[in-house]
């Protein structure tokens, strides 16, 4: 059990350590504008730059995965990330620390993507919701801490000391991940290059896997705009909030701890599909609860739009592992891929609807994508004998 306990805080700090770095400059944001004397949308490029990377290298290191092993690419990954992380604070203008951000997010994978297929492996038929419950929570904890320090330490002191804190701390993170994280014992290796890209194109052929990654995808694109444009929002009138304000807000993010580990009991107890009713309703009413002219009622408003897209992250992680069966790292690799490009669009159009018609704009943007997920989830819930003819025409074309 003591093992157990060990691989189980070892996934929660791969997730902490590597969500510590990806969110960190949405508070920053207004003053990243004043500072930079730039736009929303190119101070925003902090934020979609490194989701953008995630996005492009995760196939990449999925593959990659499936030939060395699994511990083998989250650790070296999360040595890694410390350097650019590092190197963000010698930033002296906006395009230098864009620059930093992206090269962040090319570690990213190594850590996001492998640990999915980690725990899907390794808790096979024995609680897989529980232990993907617990990595989230890691990520929940991440990213509202790296939020935290980057609005304490932006109202206090420096901005650019953020990134050597971070630094600091993934460096710890490490070095314990590398105690204690156990080699995987249920990974079986790819033999040749030419097996990998196979099972690639066979996932890639799985109508239900890539409804999957889509249902993935617009839960970060919710998420990634919501908290990104909520940082303006709440910087104007009638809020007025400060750096360090902002990065409190996020203490909504909390709630995940709680929330998280519940909802895969949830996922175990009742289904994929009651699960994905729960989170839709939950981040729209959050959305809608945003739209009230009061701090307490907004921040009401986030607290159950971000606790309702853990639960989705939650179920779609596992219910990807499910559809996958094997090849898992390929599999998430592919999956992370989708999710963080869809993130990364979330950070550019919504801030084409905050153009059009500000916070309200953006709700009308989020609630539709909200809807667009839980339509895609019903397709990849849906039995495989119901799709076949739908994949037999795609792989087709």
């Amino acid at each position: 059990m003591k093992k157990l306990d060990k691989t189980t805080a070892a996934t929660m700090v791969a997730g902490l350590c590597t969500f510590l770095n990806i969110y960190t400059t949405q508070p920053l944001l207004p003053l990243l504008r004043e500072t930079f004397h730039a736009s929303e949308l190119k101070v925003s490029l902090t934020v979609s730059a490194t989701i953008f990377a995630t996005a492009l290298v995760a196939p990449f290191i999925g593959m990659i995965a499936e030939r060395r092993g699994r511990k083998k690419v989250i650790v070296p990954s999360l040595f890694l990330l410390t350097i650019p992380t590092a190197l963000a604070a010698t930033s002296t203008s906006l395009g230098a620390l864009i620059f930093w951000r992206f090269a962040q997010g090319l570690f990213v994978p190594g850590v996001i993507a492998v640990m999915l297929a980690y725990v899907n492996e390794e808790w096979a038929g024995r609680g897989v919701g529980r232990a993907m419950s617990s990595y989230v929570t890691g990520t929940v904890i991440g990213g509202f801490l790296g939020r935290f320090i980057s609005g304490v330490i932006a109202t206090h002191w420096q901005w650019r000391f953020t990134f050597l804190v971070l630094a600091a701390l993934n460096l710890i993170g490490a070095f314990v991940v590398r105690a204690w994280l156990p080699l995987a014992k249920n990974f079986v290796p790819a033999e040749h290059l030419r097996q990998v890209l196979d099972h690639a194109r066979e996932h890639l052929r799985n109508l239900r896997l890539l409804a999957n990654f889509g249902m993935g995808a617009t839960a970060l694109f919710g998420l990634v705009g919501c908290f990104t444009y909520a940082n303006f929002y709440l910087a104007a009138a009638p809020f007025y909030l400060n750096s360090a304000q902002l990065g409190s807000i996020f203490f909504v993010y909390l709630l995940g701890v709680v929330i998280t580990p519940q909802s895969g009991r949830f996922l175990d107890r009742f289904g994929f599909r009651h699960t994905t009713v729960l989170y839709c309703a939950m981040m729209i009413a959050g959305l809608l609860f945003t739209l009230v002219k009061s701090l307490p009622m907004v921040i009401v408003g986030f607290a159950i739009f971000s606790s309702g897209v853990f639960v989705a992250q939650a179920a779609a992680t596992v219910e990807m592992g499910a559809i996958a069966g094997r090849a898992r790292s390929s599999a998430a690799g592919l999956y992370v891929a989708v999710y963080y490009l869809g993130g990364s669009v979330g950070a550019t159009l919504t801030g084409l609807f905050w153009r059009w018609k500000g916070w309200p704009g953006c709700v009308v943007l989020l609630g539709g994508v909200s809807l667009l997920s839980l339509w895609l989830a019903r397709i990849c819930s849906r039995p495989r004998e119901q799709l076949d003819s739908t994949e037999i025409e795609l792989v087709g074309d």
